[in-house]
């Protein structure tokens, strides 16, 4: 099983010429906790997280000397933290030295690289494009398909029809597909996510019930809290 193959690919992202607020706007408009950063070109530059934003409020709070004279002292240190806590510009903001997948990069690599570098997500990159993202929550719900110890590897028919299925998924009407994620299996769907009521979920399950070739449909869709936070 590859990237590809679980990856959400409703991303949303943010130019890195944008200010600090539009990216706040942002993960609050589509309820994620992170944004991929793209350059003028639509490359893959950075990723602005919840952490990157928690880091600024504590810098702030904390009581140090007059900022100017620890830039005077020559320290190239606090003059990236001044930049950091400071800017509104999401490329001084973000982080730039971030891990990325292809899309036939195996499961199994993936869930290394999170626990390697203690991240909670990749972004997966096609020529430096960003196609998709695969979380935590995406390798659960992909292990929570199966039974067997090794990660069987998709059909061509399947991944036929998980293409179909995010085609259909992103003509439902409010729905937020950037917090829905879906596994393919010998043709059989598995849903998982957040909607924000019955009437959405409904939505979702006939969209998906519509896709020539689905089989089984099992739903697992919660319900969209106010303030809550999702890939």
């Amino acid at each position: 099983m590859l990237a590809k193959d679980i990856m959400t690919t409703a991303v949303v992202t943010v130019p890195q010429d944008n200010s600090v607020e539009e990216a706040i706007n942002l993960m609050l408009d589509h309820n994620v906790s992170a944004l991929p950063v793209i350059d003028a070109d639509g490359k893959l530059s950075g990723l602005i997280s919840e952490g990157d934003l928690m880091q600024r409020v504590g810098a702030q709070d904390v009581q140090r000397r007059s900022w100017w004279l620890e830039l005077l002292s020559g320290n190239q240190e606090t003059a990236t933290e001044f930049v950091k806590s400071r800017s509104q510009r999401i490329a001084d903001v973000m982080t730039k030295n971030i891990v990325s997948v292809d899309e036939e990069t195996p499961v199994g690599v993936i869930a290394r690289l999170l626990e390697k570098h203690r991240i909670k997500r990749v972004p997966v990159v096609r020529d430096g494009e960003v196609t998709g993202i695969v979380s935590r929550s995406n390798l659960l719900h992909a292990l929570a398909r199966i039974d067997a110890a090794v990660l069987p590897t998709p059909s061509e028919d399947d991944r036929v029809l998980r293409k179909r299925l995010q085609e259909a998924l992103a003509e439902v009407p409010g729905a937020q597909v950037n917090l829905i994620n879906f596994t393919v299996d010998d043709g059989e769907v598995a849903i998982w996510g957040v909607a924000e009521s019955d009437f959405h979920e409904n939505a979702i399950r006939v969209a998906v019930e519509n896709v020539p070739g689905i089989g089984a449909i099992e739903m697992n869709v919660g319900r969209w809290p106010a303030m809550s936070y999702g890939i």
